[in-house]
C-alpha cells in the first residue's frame, strides 16, 4: 500500500531542495526523519513536513504500522516562477526569478492493498 503527500508552490528553488531530497531517498521513515533534522536547510524543513504527512496519510487512512514504512519515491518538479525586478546601476533593470516547487513523498509498506 503506497500513499503519498504533495505541498505544491513551496518557496524554494528546486534546484536546491533536489539537493537535501536525495539524501532521504529509499531510506526507512526513522532514518529519514534522521537526516532531515540534522540537515540545516529550508528544503529539509518543507520536506520533513511533507514526509509527516505521508506517514499520517498512511496510518491514519491505511492503517498501516509507523515502523513498517519506507520511502518508495520522491520527487520535486518546478512549480510557477515569481517574476520580480530589481534595479541595476545606469538605469538598467534585473529580472529576478522567484522559482517554487512541488514536493512529493510517496511512502510504502511492501503490503498489497489497504485495510479499509
Amino acid at each position: 500500500m503506497e500513499t503519498y503527500a504533495i505541498h505544491k508552490s513551496a518557496m524554494v528553488a528546486p534546484r536546491k531542495a533536489r539537493m537535501t531530497l536525495d539524501l532521504i531517498r529509499g531510506k526507512d521513515i526513522q532514518a529519514a526523519r534522521n537526516i532531515l533534522m540534522t540537515t540545516n536547510t529550508k528544503s529539509s524543513r518543507l520536506i520533513s513536513k511533507v514526509l509527516e504527512s505521508a506517514i499520517a496519510n498512511a496510518t491514519n487512512n491505511f492503517g498501516a504500522k509507523e515502523s513498517d514504512l519506507v520511502i518508495s519515491e520522491c520527487f520535486i518538479n518546478p512549480g510557477p516562477v515569481y517574476k520580480r525586478i530589481k534595479y541595476a546601476s545606469r538605469g538598467n533593470v534585473d529580472r529576478r526569478d522567484k522559482r517554487t516547487s512541488h514536493i512529493t513523498v510517496k511512502v510504502s509498506d511492501g503490503l498489497e492493498g489497504g485495510s479499509i
